[in-house]
C-alpha cells in the first residue's frame, strides 16, 4: 500500500525542514493541540505558526521536539503555552531548544506542565535555596544541620519526590537557557555546582528526620571536592565531598558525634541518590578505606603526615558547601596553606604526571579515541595541565589560587605563566568540550562523555551544539572538523605546558624563595651565594619592576633561574648578563616565552651565562640562536656545505662588500653559539667541537674569498680577475683542530690565468694581493660583540718578511732551494681550504715531496728540528707561567704532543702513505697501527692531547680570551673543571691533579719518541 499524494507532498516539504517522518511531522502539526499545519496548502496556518514550525525544524531532534511538544501541549497546566510559544523568540529557542536535546527532560515536563513557566520567568539563582526547601518544609535560615538544627516537616519517599521535582524544576530553568545560548557554559557549570549545593542542604534537613529524637548532636560540614568544588558541575555527575564533624560543644565527647555525623553523611547519600546524582565520598582521607567522617584536627594530621600527592591536587577544589559552614571555612583555613605547599614534595611534579598517565592508561581501548573527558586531547589534559601549573607557581602567585579552570587559565595568562595565544585555545577548546558533555549528558540525563560512533547521533549532537552545513560538509562534517582540531591542540599544548621542565625547577625552589619582595630577594640572594646581593638584587629589581607583561613573567622566571645562576660558577656574572641580554631583546616578543616554555631553554641560559664569557656578548647580537637550546638536536654541528650555502646566500645578496662579510658573521656567530652550547651542555666532546669550529672558521674564509674576487674585480673594473686564487690552510685549521681562541693560519697561492707577459704577470700579482689584503681586512675588522679572526699568514715563505702572495711556481721554486726543516714541518697540516679547488689540489700535490721526504729526516734536519724544540721550551714559555700546567708549550703540553707526532710523520711519510694527514688524533692511530708507536704510547699522546685541547677551549669560554695557562686555583679554575664536565661542588684541584697526570705522561713518551729515537 502507498502513501496517498498528499501525505508525500507533506513529507517533502517537512523533510525539507529536517524532519525525518515527514508524513508524522504534517500529522502531528495538523491535529490537535497544535493546529499549526494546513494539509489543503501544505503550509503553515499563519505566520505565528511558521516561526513555530521553524524553529522546531532548527532543533537538535525536530522529529522528537515535536512529539514531545504535542504532548505537552495536551497535558493539564499549560494554560498560555501555546500563544507564549508564538509571540516568544527567547521562549521558542529555550523549550523547543530542549525538547529536540533532552527526552528525559521532555518527559518530565509532561509530567509537570506547568514548569514551561521556569523558561519564560526571569532566572532568580538567589531563590533556588528557598525553593528547595519550601519543597521538604525545612527552615533555611540555620545552616547547622543536625540533632541540634534543622530538620524538614516532610519526611520519606514524599520529601524525596518532593525535592526530585524541585531540583528537575531548577534544571529546566538552566538547560533551556543553556540550549538556547542564553549561557555560557562556566554560568552553566556554577549554576549547577551551586543547585547542587542547594540540594545538599535540603537533603541533610531530610536526612536529619532519620536520627532518633537522643541522637547525640554534632556539627557537620560538607566540602565539596572535584568539579562541585570548582563550580564546574556537570549535568549528571557524582558530587564528591569530604565530611568534618564535630561535637555541637567542643568540651563534649568526639565519639558520639562521630556516630550521629556518619549517620547523617550515609542518609544524605541515600537522599541526593534517590533525588539527583551520587555523592562519591571517596576521595576522604584512605579513601574506601577511611572512616566515612573525621574531626577536624583528624583531617589536618592525615594530611600532614600521609597525604599522597593526588591527594593536594584534588583538595585545590575543595570548598565548604552544605551543613555548618563556619565549620567548613574553618577546614579551608587548615587545608589550604598545605595545598599551597605541596609542589615541595619531592617527586611531586612526577607524581603528578604519572597520575595522568595511568588515567590514560585505564580508558578502554574501545572508547579511547572518542573519550572527550579522559582521553588525549580531552578535558582531563586541560584540567591537569591548569592545575600542576597552579600548584607549582601558586605558591609564590596567589592569583593563580582559583579553584575554577577558566579563572585559574586568565590567571595564569596575566601572570605571564601561559602565552596569550596558547591561553586562549586551551579556552575555546575547554569550553566547547565541556558543552559536548553537556549536551551527551542532556539527551538522556546520564552520566556520559563518550561520543557516540554512530552517524546519525553524531549528527544529532552537532545540530544540538547549532552546526549547520557549510562548505566543509555536514553539521556532522563541521562538528567532527572542530573537535579534532580543538583536541590536537589540547594535545599539543598539554604536553607543551604539563611536561614543561620548568616545573620541577620551580617546584625545587622553596615556596618564600618565589616571592621575591626586597629583602626576601636579599636574604635569598645571599644564602645562594652571590657575591655582591646589592647589585644583584638591583638587577632583579629592574627586570621585575613595573605592571607589564615582560616584567610578569620575569617575575616567574627570576625565582628559579636564581638557583640556576647559584649553581653555575660565576652567579653575579651571570645574571648581569641575563640583565643585559633581557634589556637588549625586551621588546623581542619570543624571548621570554621561549624562557618560559622550551625544553629547559632557561635553565640551560643561566647555567651557560653563569659560566662563560665568551658566550653573553655574541648572544645580544644573535638572540635567535637561543631556540638552539630547545632542541638538542640542533645542538649538533651544522653541515659543512649547508653552513658554506647559508653563508654564500647571505652575503651574494649584499649590496657591498662590508655588508656582505657583516651578513656573513651573523652566520659565524650564529654557528659559534651552536658549538659553544653544545660544548658547555656536554653534548659535544672535544673532537666534535674542534671539527665544528674547523669548518665554521673554512666556511667563512670559503665566503669571503668570493666576496674579495668580487670587490677586488668591481674596483679594478674588471668583469673577472686574470687569476685562479686559493687559500690553504695551515696549522690547526689545516688540522681541522681549531679551538674558540685560534686564529686562522694561512698562505695565499695564486696562477695567472690572463696575458703572460710582463704586465700581465704583474697586473696578476697585483690582483692576487689585493684579494688577500682585502680578505685580511675584512675579516679583520674589528668586532665588540664577535670572537675576533684573525687570518694570519705568518708561515709564508721567509715569514713575515716575504711577499704576502706568491704564484705555484714561486712556491715550487722556494721549497726546492730555500725550504727549512721547520718549513717542512708546517706543512704537514697544509690543505686547500678556500678559493679555487684545482689549484689547491696542485698546490699540495707540490708539496708532498718537501713534507714526506724520500728516505724520510736528514740527521742535519733532525738536529735542527730538536735544536728548535728545545729553544722553544726554553725561551717561548712566557714568563712565570707553570710548565706543568702550561697546555701549549708546557711539558707534555700540545707543542710537545705534535712536534713528535710530527717528527714521525716527516721521518716515515713517504714510505707509508696512511701518515699522510693534516689530523694529529689520526696521526696517532695510523702511527699505532704502523708500529711506529707502541699502543700504549699512543693512547698516553691521545689521551694528554684531548685534555689540554678541552682545557684550552674551556679557558677561552669562561675568560673571553685565548690563554694557555691553566689556573692553579679561584674561580677560573671551578669554572673551567664545570665545562669540562666535573660535578658541581667537586674539588677543582682534582682537574689540576688530572692534567698534569696526563702531561707528566705525554712527557715522558715525549722524551723517549722525540729525543730519545733514532741519531
Amino acid at each position: 500500500m502507498t502513501d496517498p499524494p498528499g501525505a508525500v507532498r507533506h513529507a517533502s516539504r517537512l523533510a525539507r525542514l529536517s524532519f525525518a517522518d515527514g508524513a508524522r511531522a504534517a500529522e502531528l502539526l495538523a491535529g490537535a493541540p497544535l493546529s499549526w499545519w494546513d494539509l489543503e496548502t501544505n503550509e503553515p496556518v499563519d505566520a505565528s505558526a511558521a516561526v513555530v514550525v521553524a524553529a522546531l525544524a532548527r532543533t537538535a531532534d525536530p522529529d522528537a521536539a515535536l512529539a514531545a511538544l504535542a504532548r505537552l501541549l495536551a497535558a493539564p497546566g499549560c494554560t498560555g503555552l501555546r500563544e507564549e510559544l508564538e509571540q516568544r523568540a527567547d521562549l521558542r529557542a529555550r523549550l523547543l531548544g530542549l525538547l529536540g536535546v533532552s527526552g528525559e527532560i521532555a518527559a518530565h515536563l509532561v509530567d509537570h506542565p506547568e514548569q514551561w513557566r521556569v523558561l519564560v520567568d526571569d532566572i532568580d539563582t538567589g531563590a533556588v535555596a528557598r525553593r528547595l526547601h519550601d519543597a521538604v518544609r525545612a527552615d533555611v535560615a540555620d545552616p547547622v544541620t543536625g540533632t541540634g538544627g534543622t530538620r524538614a516537616r516532610c519526611t520519606g519517599p514524599d520529601a524525596i519526590d518532593a525535592l526530585r521535582t524541585a531540583y528537575r524544576r531548577e534544571v529546566v530553568a538552566i538547560a533551556g537557557r543553556d540550549v538556547a545560548g542564553d549561557l555560557d557554559v562556566r554560568a552553566v557549570t556554577e549554576m549547577l555546582a551551586d543547585l547542587a549545593g542547594h540540594t545538599l542542604q535540603a537533603a541533610l534537613a531530610v536526612a536529619a528526620t532519620s536520627l532518633a529524637p537522643d541522637a547525640p548532636c554534632c556539627r557537620l560540614a560538607v566540602i565539596a571536592m572535584g568539579k562541585a568544588g570548582s563550580r564546574e558541575l556537570n549535568y549528571v555527575s557524582d558530587v564528591d565531598v569530604v565530611y568534618v564533624v564535630e561535637p555541637l560543644d567542643e568540651d563534649d565527647d568526639v565519639e558520639p558525634a562521630l556516630g550521629t555525623g556518619a549517620r547523617l553523611a550515609a542518609e544524605l547519600m541515600r537522599v541526593c541518590r534517590a533525588v539527583a546524582w551520587e555523592v562519591d565520598p571517596n576521595l576522604r582521607p584512605e579513601g574506601k578505606d577511611g572512616p566515612l567522617v573525621r574531626t577536624l584536627a583528624s583531617h589536618e594530621a592525615y594530611y600532614r603526615r600521609w597525604a599522597k600527592t593526588w591527594e593536594f591536587q584534588a583538595l585545590l577544589k575543595a570548598r565548604p558547601i552544605a551543613g555548618d559552614l563556619a565549620l567548613g571555612r574553618a577546614y579551608s583555613d587548615v587545608i589550604a596553606p598545605l595545598v599551597w605547599t605541596a609542589a615541595e614534595r619531592q617527586d611531586f611534579v612526577a607524581d603528578v604526571r604519572a597520575m595522568r598517565s595511568r588515567v590514560v592508561e585505564h580508558i578502554p581501548v574501545a572508547v579511547a579515541e572518542r573519550d572527550i573527558k579522559l582521553g588525549r586531547g580531552g578535558i582531563r589534559d586541560v584540567e591537569f595541565a591548569v592545575q600542576l601549573l597552579q600548584l607549582v607557581h601558586g605558591r609564590g602567585d596567589e592569583t593563580l589560587r582559583s579553584p575554577e579552570t577558566l579563572p585559574a587559565l586568565d590567571a595564569l595568562r596575566n601572570g605571564g605563566y601561559v602565552g596569550r595565544d596558547d591561553a586562549v585555545s586551551l579556552v575555546d577548546a575547554y569550553r566547547f568540550l565541556r558543552t559536548v558533555e553537556h549536551r551527551l549528558q542532556l539527551r538522556r540525563l546520564r552520566r556520559t562523555h563518550i561520543l557516540p560512533d554512530r552517524a546519525a547521533d553524531l549528527g544529532w549532537l552537532a545540530r544540538s551544539m547549532g552546526y549547520r552545513p557549510d562548505h566543509r560538509g555536514t553539521a556532522r562534517d563541521v562538528f567532527d572538523a572542530e573537535w579534532k582540531l580543538h583536541a590536537r591542540e589540547v594535545r599539543r599544548l598539554h604536553e607543551k605546558l604539563f611536561y614543561r621542565p620548568l616545573l620541577e625547577a620551580v617546584a625545587r625552589v622553596p615556596a618564600h624563595g618565589l616571592r621575591l619582595t626586597t629583602a626576601e630577594a636579599g636574604r635569598r640572594l645571599e644564602a645562594l651565594g652571590f657575591d655582591n646581593p646589592d647589585a644583584a638584587l638591583r638587577h632583579i629589581e629592574s627586570l621585575t619592576s613595573g605592571l607589564s607583561r615582560r616584567a610578569a613573567l620575569q617575575r616567574g622566571l627570576l625565582p628559579v633561574l636564581l638557583a640556576d645562576f647559584a649553581s653555575a660558577p660565576a652567579p653575579d656574572t651571570g645574571l648581569l648578563a641575563y640583565r643585559t641580554l633581557s634589556d637588549q631583546l625586551g621588546t623581542t616578543p619570543w624571548y621570554l616565552r621561549l624562557l618560559r616554555d622550551g625544553d629547559a631553554v632557561a635553565q640551560r641560559l643561566a647555567h651557560i651565562l653563569g659560566t662563560s664569557r665568551y658566550v653573553a656578548p655574541m648572544l645580544g647580537r644573535a638572540p635567535e640562536a637561543l631556540r638552539l637550546l630547545a632542541d638538542d638536536d640542533a645542538l649538533r654541528p651544522g653541515d659543512p656545505v649547508e653552513v658554506l650555502a647559508a653563508m654564500n646566500d647571505v652575503a651574494g645578496r649584499q649590496p657591498d662588500a662590508a655588508a656582505a662579510v657583516r651578513a656573513l658573521r651573523a652566520v659565524r656567530r650564529q654557528e659559534l653559539l651552536r658549538t659553544a652550547f653544545a660544548d658547555l651542555l656536554g653534548r659535544a666532546d672535544v673532537e666534535q667541537v674542534c671539527d665544528a669550529l674547523s669548518t665554521t672558521l673554512a666556511a667563512t674564509l670559503q665566503a669571503t674569498v668570493r666576496v674579495a674576487l668580487r670587490s677586488v674585480a668591481e674596483a679594478r673594473g674588471l668583469a673577472e680577475l686574470p687569476i685562479r686564487f686559493a687559500v690553504i690552510a695551515m696549522g690547526r685549521l689545516g688540522g681541522g683542530e681549531v679551538g674558540y681562541g685560534s686564529d686562522a693560519d694561512v698562505l695565499f697561492v695564486f696562477e695567472n690565468v690572463g696575458d703572460a707577459t710582463a704586465g700581465g704577470e704583474e697586473l696578476a700579482t697585483n690582483c692576487a694581493r689585493d684579494v688577500a689584503g682585502s680578505l685580511r681586512a675584512l675579516l679583520g675588522a674589528a668586532s665588540s660583540t664577535d670572537p675576533p679572526l684573525v687570518v694570519d699568514a705568518g708561515l709564508r715563505p721567509e715569514g713575515r718578511n716575504g711577499a704576502l702572495v706568491r704564484s705555484l711556481a714561486s712556491y715550487r721554486a722556494y721549497y726546492a732551494r730555500w725550504s727549512s726543516a721547520w718549513e717542512a714541518q708546517a706543512l704537514l697540516r697544509a690543505r686547500p681550504v678556500a678559493g679555487d679547488d684545482e689549484l689547491g689540489r696542485q698546490f699540495v700535490s707540490m708539496i708532498d715531496p718537501v713534507r714526506y721526504p724520500e728516505g724520510g729526516v736528514a740527521p742535519d734536519d733532525l738536529v735542527e728540528i730538536r735544536r728548535l724544540k728545545g729553544r722553544i721550551d726554553s725561551e717561548r714559555l712566557p714568563r712565570g707561567a707553570d710548565p706543568t700546567t702550561h697546555t701549549k708549550l708546557g711539558r707534555g703540553g700540545l707543542a710537545d704532543i705534535e712536534w713528535t707526532v710530527q717528527l714521525l710523520q716527516l721521518d716515515h711519510g713517504h714510505a707509508l702513505p696512511e701518515l699522510r694527514t693534516t689530523r694529529t688524533l689520526a696521526a696517532l692511530d695510523a702511527l699505532a697501527k704502523a708500529g711506529l708507536l707502541e699502543s700504549d704510547q699512543a693512547e698516553v699522546l691521545r689521551t694528554a692531547w684531548r685534555c689540554a685541547t678541552r682545557v684550552r677551549n674551556a679557558l677561552v669560554l669562561v675568560r673571553d680570551k685565548p690563554t694557555d695557562q691553566l689556573p692553579a686555583l679561584g674561580a677560573e679554575l671551578v669554572a673551567v673543571s664545570r665545562v669540562m664536565g666535573y660535578p658541581l661542588g667537586s674539588d677543582p684541584g682534582q682537574l689540576v691533579d688530572d692534567y698534569r697526570r696526563a702531561a707528566r705522561r705525554a712527557r715522558k713518551v715525549v722524551e723517549d719518541v722525540f729525543y730519545g729515537g733514532r741519531g
